[in-house]
């Protein structure tokens, strides 16, 4: 699994994890039955502490995204790509919504919002980031 953790984005580690999770399920990254690594395996993976790895795997699954499997570990839920997919597309309006405020509440006009909002969609979507 390919998560990328950034320890000075001001989001919390385990929460970074979850998110990232719930992000490759609901691009079909990591597909319902697939086993999810180990809480070591992870950690070693991304270089954070296993108490860490183990959190967003209790959050996971306290959310319905993974389950539990006797003798094999966590795997996605059968239904977690549509909760997922709805999760991401919610989280992803709330952070734009609170950029929206933070514009208006700066002073921005409506068309230099605008302006600036199709000049990054442009960049990351031609560029890739």
């Amino acid at each position: 699994m390919f998560l990328n953790i950034n320890p000075s984005n001001g989001i919390a580690i385990y929460d970074q994890v979850v998110r990232q999770v719930k992000f490759a399920v609901a691009q079909g990254a990591v597909k319902p039955g697939n086993l999810v690594p180990s809480v070591r395996e992870m950690a070693r993976e991304l270089a954070i502490n296993p108490n860490t790895v183990a959190r967003a795997y209790q959050q996971l699954q306290a959310d319905g995204v993974l389950e539990q499997v006797r003798g094999m570990g966590l795997e996605v839920a059968p239904d977690a790509v549509k909760q997922c997919k709805g999760e991401r597309q919610k989280l992803i309006q709330d952070r734009i919504r609170q950029a929206l405020v933070e514009a208006k509440q700066s002073g921005l006009e409506g068309d230099e919002l605008r302006q600036i909002v199709e000049k990054q969609l442009t960049s990351v979507f031609r560029n890739g980031s």
